[in-house]
């Protein structure tokens, strides 16, 4: 394996599959299929998951919503999601612990990262819910904090597109793809990976950053091995 130990991203939006809203349990069972996958290779896997698919945040404020407020709702969406592929991981029988950014005893353990690190070692795959815990940080700056917390190797930001591009490559035909980027050059582009927190707390600690697309059966498992998939950002 070229990755012992990984943080995954996840979209809220990509459990939706072809649905308006919510939660498709066949995109689910293809993502726990996946993880699954690579556990029995070796792999630890921490996982960030997002909440767009049920309530974001930012789009509450820019409707009038206390920003605090909506951020709140946003982290408790990100639960029902790591609740939802926890499951899904259970029932293929990989061992599967959710831990919440906000105390939540009733249904996760709280996020301590000294816990996290030894359910990793154990074998455990780790979701982490509730973003940071705190209001005005995404769930991509989440993933990039958690990825250097448990000491991950790489972020890999799983997405509908097969890496970065110099443009949205739906409406430009002319965009070229990067096999790979500097962090500095994705800042300077303007170019959307992640938000610009994130991006800067990966350079800083020089956490490189893969984006691919995990929708293509198999691709997940060829990154792991070092196969040239997606972007990398270092």
């Amino acid at each position: 394996m070229k990755f012992k130990r990984i943080l995954l991203k996840l979209s809220g939006e990509a459990l939706m599959g072809e649905n308006k809203g919510g939660i498709d349990p066949a995109v689910v069972t293809m993502v726990a299929n996946q993880v699954k996958a690579i556990r029995e290779l070796g792999v630890e896997v921490g996982l960030v998951i997002g909440g767009g698919n049920i309530f974001r945040g930012v789009a509450g404020a820019t409707k009038g919503m206390d920003r605090v407020t909506g951020d709140h709702m946003g982290m408790l969406a990100t639960m029902i999601n790591a609740l939802a592929l926890q499951d899904a991981l259970e029932q293929k029988g990989v061992q599967t612990r959710v831990m919440s950014g906000i105390e939540m005893p009733k249904i996760s353990e709280s996020y301590i990262r000294r816990r996290a690190v030894r359910h990793l070692e154990k074998g455990r795959v780790v979701i982490f819910g509730a973003g940071t815990g705190n209001p005005y940080f995404s769930t991509d700056t989440a993933a990039a904090l958690r990825g250097n917390e448990i000491a991950a190797e790489v972020v890999m930001k799983a997405t509908n597109v097969d890496g970065i591009y110099s443009a949205d490559p739906k409406k430009d035909p002319t965009a070229t793809k990067f096999d790979r980027i500097a962090f500095q050059d994705v800042l300077e582009k303007g170019l959307k990976v992640m938000d610009a927190s994130a991006i800067a707390l990966c350079m800083e600690n020089k956490l490189p950053i893969l984006v691919f697309d995990m929708n293509k059966p198999g691709n997940l498992i060829a990154a792991v091995q070092g196969e040239v998939v997606g972007t990398l950002v270092s």
